[in-house]
């Protein structure tokens, strides 16, 4: 239970690392050619366009300060736990966004983003499993069943998103897609670590290095997509609700972690995820 606290701490340091990162790269976003329509010759000069910019590098070197406090916190524990801290970089990022913008919050989103931390804080807590088997080994057959749907759920997100006129909703989907990478990529990044800990010459010759790598740079392409798609307040909560979320069931079902059980832990559980969601969509609206 000592290494769990140290996990959160470095969760949540890890969350608003990345919310600097996001705040930077929607802002690149907007100011490189568009590419909504996904034509190969407009995604290539996207990507040309991206790699270059000043704001989004800068949101990369922030990527890399926030993947490596992910890292140890996925090594040092559970999947079901790291993932749900992430969602705090949605209230950092709003904030952020606000500093951006040069505009207040407003009470009524600043309500709702205390009630989402509280709740986060409260689902953590719960949540926190007795024991956790650091380096437990993956179930290989659960693995593909999740890999197989992941794959199916981002290919239909982007169908669609290439065929909705609305920009929220284009957005919203594009972000749930993003979504479901990143928790792959945490997943895979937990497998990678752990054969790095036992011996850092073999995760050269391992598959989940390279795996990280392709669904990590597909995962950034996506995300820059997302943010031109529409605006951050409909793309980071869809995110930030699908990752942890998923990241739950790929914890318990591939990696077999156990949260804590019992009629009341499990009604509070579901209870504080409606919670948490009512609040995410609740910061999706824009201010009058």
């Amino acid at each position: 239970m000592s290494n769990y606290w140290v996990v959160v701490c470095l969760s949540l340091l890890a969350a608003l690392v990345f919310a600097v990162s996001t705040s930077l790269k929607h802002v690149s976003a907007g100011q490189v050619p568009d590419a909504q329509n996904m034509h190969p010759r407009n995604v290539f000069r996207f990507i040309r366009a991206t790699v270059s910019h000043r704001l989004w590098l800068a949101g990369i070197a922030c990527d890399a300060v926030g993947l490596a406090l992910q890292i140890l916190a996925l090594h040092l524990g559970a999947l079901s736990v790291v993932q749900p801290l992430m969602l705090t970089s949605l209230v950092f990022a709003l904030v952020i966004r606000g500093w951006f913008e040069h505009r207040h919050i407003g009470r009524r989103r600043s309500a709702w983003a205390l009630i989402l931390t509280i709740g986060l804080g409260c689902f953590v807590l719960l949540a926190a499993p007795s024991t956790v088997a650091v380096g437990a080994a993956a179930d290989p057959s659960a693995a593909v069943v999740a890999g197989a749907s992941g794959l199916v759920l981002v290919g239909t997100g982007v169908f669609l998103g290439r065929r909705l006129r609305n920009r929220e909703w284009r957005a919203v989907i594009l972000g749930s897609a993003v979504g479901v990478i990143y928790a792959a990529t945490a997943a895979l990044i937990k497998a990678a670590t752990d054969v790095g800990v036992r011996n850092p010459l073999d995760l050269l010759s391992s598959w989940q290095l390279y795996t990280v790598i392709a669904v990590g740079a597909l995962g950034l392409v996506l995300s820059q997509l997302t943010f031109q798609a529409g605006p951050l307040t409909a793309s980071l909560p869809a995110t930030a609700t699908a990752d942890p979320l998923l990241s739950i069931v790929i914890g318990v079902s591939v990696y077999d972690e156990r949260i804590r059980q019992g009629f009341g832990t499990d009604v509070s559980l579901v209870l504080l995820l409606v919670l948490l969601v009512v609040a995410v969509l609740q910061l999706t609206r824009e201010p009058a």
